[in-house]
């Protein structure tokens, strides 16, 4: 299992997170590495606004506290190459969101709800990568 999870301290406040990596390691134990948001380089912030851009699609009545990456094959459409449709797959990011509502209430949200939870672009991509390739 290839995992990110984000927790948000401040619901609606992205500019302060922590990151837990969970990933396979060259022996095929779990390892979990966490890192805060001052840990980061530009570059993986950069990437990680396009994780907070899918976040702010929730109403204005839910603020995300947690968050659930995973890295799944999904469906893009269809190619009319000959006379056959087929179907393309391309890696994205999919991500499940734990939020809380201003009465304490929490709910989950994924990408079953919210399309913007697919994140195909390769930025999220390579972010993902990054932080649950196995390390030795």
């Amino acid at each position: 299992m290839k995992e990110l999870q984000f927790y948000f301290p401040r619901p609606g406040k992205w500019d302060e997170f922590t990151l837990t990596a969970v990933f396979p390691d060259m022996a095929g134990f779990v390892q979990n590495q966490r890192y805060r948001h001052r840990e980061l380089t530009p570059e993986q912030l950069q990437a990680f606004s396009e994780v907070v851009s899918a976040l702010t699609v929730l109403s204005d009545e839910w603020k995300a506290v947690q968050a659930w990456a995973r890295l799944d094959m999904c469906m893009t459409g269809t190619s009319t190459e000959g006379s056959e449709g087929m179907v393309k797959t391309v890696e994205a990011v999919t991500l499940t969101v734990e939020a809380v509502n201003g009465r304490g209430a929490r709910k989950l949200f994924t990408n079953a709800n919210y399309p913007e939870f697919t994140i195909p672009e390769a930025g999220a991509v390579a972010f993902f990568k990054h932080f649950t390739d196995s390390r030795q």
